[in-house]
């Protein structure tokens, strides 16, 4: 079996170490993971400036964004992987912040290119990453094929596997879930420089999800589960889609 490992958090990152100490010993892993932080870098790639790749031990290091570690893993170096496994990503990747992440972004730049890919996310603590690589492990191949299984990666999508940042007795057990909806508190936020100009930190704090659904990806992790939740490119609304056809066209 033929891994390739990638990140948004850079290649110095614990969580691509804890990701790689669960799968070496399962298969030929190779790692291509940015030279710094990347993490709400979405689905960019660099396209006005050089990229430049060097290994190192600790893998392949690109000045790059996670989707361009991707794309040059498989068109630069040439790569063919069974399967792409991104993060563990220090962090959630929960409800609507899917579209600023670079963790998952680059499992879906893999599914793009006909990668079977799957990314991994700690909500919680670096603390609990040993718990998470080990949650990682047996969700891969406790049951032999669970989610490397032809029949449960989706073929136009990708898995976004968030585990709660718990010890690995206290998680309750995996839950397969949709999206939720993620709102911030204080987004913005103004501060002063030495010299009294203003300038600004964009971040937060995560909102109170009222709804109690398990079948939530965000209430799942927070009551103590694992989160599964398939997730695709296509961002079509088809119900709207059908919607707009079916109405009379108005004369020009």
């Amino acid at each position: 079996m033929k891994i390739l490992l990638v990140n948004d958090d850079g290649i110095a990152a614990p969580g691509l170490a804890a990701l790689r100490s669960a799968v070496q010993d399962r298969g030929e892993v190779t790692v291509v993971a940015p030279q710094q932080q990347h993490s709400g870098m979405s689905h960019a790639i660099t396209i006005h400036r050089p990229l430049r790749l060097r290994q190192t031990e600790q893998g392949h290091i690109l000045n790059g964004t996670p989707a361009d570690c991707v794309i040059m893993a498989l068109n630069g170096l040439r790569l063919k992987p069974d399967f792409l496994l991104s993060g563990i990503n220090h962090g959630a990747n929960l409800g609507s912040d899917v579209l600023y992440s670079g963790t998952v972004a680059a499992a879906l730049e893999g599914v793009l290119n006909g990668i079977p890919s799957i990314a991994f996310s700690l909500a919680g603590p670096e603390e609990y990453l040993s718990d998470a690589a080990e949650i990682v492990r047996e969700l891969l191949f406790q049951d032999p094929g669970f989610l490397l299984h032809p029949d449960l990666l989706p073929q136009a999508g990708v898995l976004n596997i968030n585990i709660p940042g718990l010890p690995k007795a206290e998680i309750k057990g995996v839950r397969f879930t949709r999206l939720g909806v993620r709102r911030y508190e204080s987004m913005v936020q103004m501060r002063r420089d030495p010299r009294g100009d203003s300038y600004y930190w964009l971040g937060g704090t995560p909102g109170t999800l009222k709804s109690k659904e398990l079948d939530i990806d965000i209430v799942a992790v927070d009551q103590g589960y694992v989160s599964v939740t398939p997730l695709q490119f296509d961002l079509t609304n088809y119900q709207e889609l059908e919607r707009l056809r079916s109405r009379k066209r108005v004369p020009t």
